[in-house]
């Protein structure tokens, strides 16, 4: 992602980042370990094929995952969360405190 066309709002440019219901979900995913394409597929409900190679893309470029493939036949491509991906972990645990809070309260 080009740093210049990075919003000036903080909270803006981390959803700029994350905003897509998927990124937070691969987050979600590869906070546990690496892992590769196939078991992020079976792991997040309803994305397809398309849409999570142009999400990986993306948050490859944005510097929050490392993508490596390993020169075997057939190719073996793993997904890992970069230092800067990590980072993300606490928005994420708020995210699910909230979410189990929220649920509660509602299923009341």
């Amino acid at each position: 992602m080009d740093v210049n066309a990075l919003p000036i709002c903080p909270v803006e440019t981390t959803l700029t980042l994350i905003s897509d219901k998927w990124k937070v979900l691969i987050l979600r995913e590869l906070l546990t370990g690496t892992k590769r394409f196939g078991a992020l597929k079976k792991s997040i409900a309803g994305v397809s094929h398309k849409v999570l190679t142009a999400q990986l893309r993306q948050m490859e470029d944005s510097g929050l995952l490392v993508r490596t493939v390993y020169p075997e036949v057939p190719p073996r491509v793993e997904y890992t969360l970069s230092e800067l991906g990590y980072s993300l972990s606490p928005i994420l645990e708020a995210m699910r405190s909230w979410g189990e809070a929220y649920q509660a309260r509602t299923s009341r």
